[in-house]
């Protein structure tokens, strides 16, 4: 039996097939930097890696692997940490450098499925999102936040045009009942929003999607995990990202056309620009979607894009933030950092 077969897997793994085949032959040590239910780290290992290093944030992750993980031996080292941190975690596991990197940006369907993590509006649960299960929750940010700030976490992060007015309501409901619970929060926007037609998104959704990112500061660690990435991979080496809207793969698709396209840079000391060579190669010119008969099998796929590369020879150089795309209060927040 081989590690992809060691136990049913309840997050299917998104654009396998396309990862995979870009990838061939997959041969050497590749980082798994969003680790889930193990799918793409079975995947590789049965395909040909000779090792995977498997990162997450989620304490319940290495939980969920203990019933298989110890069938891969030596070939699997599952690591706690977040992926924007996968040059160091991989140089404390004595990988560097790294052959592959693989990450399924975003929140998992276990996550969504537990009404415990407070990730899902359909299901009751507390108000929570942490992925690491650490640090200020959703909650916190709901209640404390001052309104034009909440305000621009939905239209920022969600893209929700009634960002303004569901603040305001939340500013105003929070005074006498804190929120606390995933339907309460939920109730209050579809009690202020038009209800959606047959087969359009719920009207809590854009705004769960907003808090979710702001809690785990998901834009900020994507565009960190990129910059870890670049400086982790060997030449040759591969690097495959999976996201699931607009916001990370703007970022994705900026991060690898400046990092592919001899961007030029200038120079203080001098009157003309500096040409960078350019440090990845584009496997996918275009965004890679599911086809027909992994949409059948996973509906939940329907919004996933790929989008991959190979690292060249060129050294590693930090991105230019202001080019990526990310919302101005999360460039803020990297300014800072």
């Amino acid at each position: 039996m081989t590690p992809a077969q060691a136990t049913p897997d309840p997050h299917i793994p998104v654009l396998l097939q396309p990862i995979l085949e870009r990838a061939a032959p997959v041969t050497g040590t590749w980082l798994d930097g969003t680790f889930g239910a193990g799918g793409y780290s079975r995947a590789l290992l049965a395909a040909g890696a000779s090792r995977v290093i498997g990162v997450d944030q989620d304490p319940e992750a290495f939980e969920r692997a203990a019933a298989w993980a110890g069938t891969c031996g030596d070939r699997l080292a599952l690591v706690a940490g977040n992926f924007a941190d996968l040059d160091r975690l991989a140089e404390q596991a004595g990988a560097l450098p790294l052959d592959g990197v693989v990450l399924d940006i975003g929140v998992s369907s276990m996550q969504l499925d537990q009404a415990e993590r407070g990730f899902s509006f359909a299901k009751d649960g507390p108000l929570d999102m942490r992925m690491a299960q650490a640090g200020p929750s959703a909650a916190d940010l709901v209640n404390t936040l001052p309104e034009a700030q909440l305000a621009d976490i939905l239209h920022q992060y969600g893209e929700e045009r009634a960002s303004r007015r569901i603040a305001r309501a939340i500013v105003t409901d929070r005074k006498s009942t804190p929120f606390t619970r995933t339907r309460q929060l939920a109730g209050l926007i579809e009690r202020i929003m038009p209800r959606p037609k047959p087969g359009h998104p719920h009207p809590a959704t854009r705004s769960f999607q907003a808090l979710r990112i702001a809690v785990n500061d998901e834009l900020g660690a994507l565009a960190r995990g990129l910059m870890a990435a670049e400086r982790a991979l060997r030449p040759g080496g591969i690097l495959a990202v999976v996201t699931f809207h607009s916001l990370e793969d703007r970022i994705v698709k900026r991060y690898l056309r400046d990092a592919s396209g001899g961007a030029a840079r200038a120079s203080r000391h001098m009157p003309e620009t500096e040409e960078l060579a350019p440090r990845f190669a584009l496997l996918t010119r275009k965004a890679v979607e599911p086809d027909a008969e992994e949409l059948a099998a996973n509906p939940r796929a329907r919004s996933a894009r790929l989008r991959m590369a190979r690292r060249t020879d060129a050294p590693a150089a930090a991105a230019d933030l202001k080019t990526l795309g990310l919302p101005s209060i999360a460039l803020r927040q990297e300014t800072r950092a």
